[in-house]
């Protein structure tokens, strides 16, 4: 499974970003996709993750009610939906993929798309 990130650049506050996530190879339903990101001299967290089924969906809470994690199956892209975005969301944003059951953690992710950056101005 190979993954491509796009969609980051700069925003004012308060505006919008819509992320995008192509894969290439087969993904099947019980994977989880996630979106983690790392600011400068921070850890690379998760902010969000789902079943390829749309059976699990996860926000982190400093994301919730703010960004919104989709996908089109047919074309195998997920979506990362940022709205309201504040300066602290600035961040190199990454999509992963994990095989397995877990999504929770960054060593539950087999796969890395090469990260996308945010900038959020004021």
């Amino acid at each position: 499974v190979q993954l491509q990130a796009s969609g980051g650049g700069l925003v004012q506050a308060g505006g919008s970003l819509r992320l995008s996530c192509a894969a290439s190879g087969r993904i099947f339903g019980n994977y989880f996709m996630g979106w983690f990101r790392q600011a400068p001299g921070k850890e690379r967290a998760l902010v969000a993750a789902m079943r390829w089924d749309g059976g699990v969906v996860y926000y982190a809470d400093s994301v919730k009610g703010q960004f919104t994690i989709s996908r089109d199956s047919a074309k195998t892209v997920q979506y990362l939906q940022m709205n309201s975005l504040k300066l602290e969301d600035t961040a190199v944003y990454y999509c992963a993929a994990s095989t397995g059951r877990q999504y929770l953690r960054r060593d539950a992710y087999d796969y890395w798309g090469q990260g996308t950056q945010v900038t959020v101005s004021s």
